[in-house]
């Protein structure tokens, strides 16, 4: 067994590329990966934030702000995952309001 510490997730692939991190509390980020390490800690450029909506803070709007570059604790990220490939689409089991 090696005594060096891996992180589970290989983030080396996504350098340089636009990833998508979601946050614990519920924000939510979008930038370049420019760096990481073994405890997910995550440097974020250009990045922007997607803000919530007053009304029902689970829930994101189409407004942005801007951060620039950031430090995304290791211990605040849920979710990483890359911009590019990827689609939003409607969601299967919202039930519509005529049912």
């Amino acid at each position: 067994m090696s005594s060096r510490k891996e992180t589970v997730l290989d983030l080396a692939k996504f350098i340089d590329k636009g990833v998508q991190v979601k946050l614990t509390g519920g924000r939510q980020v979008t930038g370049t990966l420019k760096g990481y390490d073994q405890l997910l800690n995550l440097v974020l450029d250009e990045a922007t934030e997607f803000l919530r909506d007053p009304d029902d803070p689970l829930k994101t709007t189409d407004q942005t702000r801007h951060l620039g570059l950031i430090i995304c604790r290791g211990t605040a990220v849920m979710l990483v995952s890359p911009t590019d490939g990827t689609d939003e689409i409607a969601n299967p089991f919202v039930q519509p309001d005529g049912a």
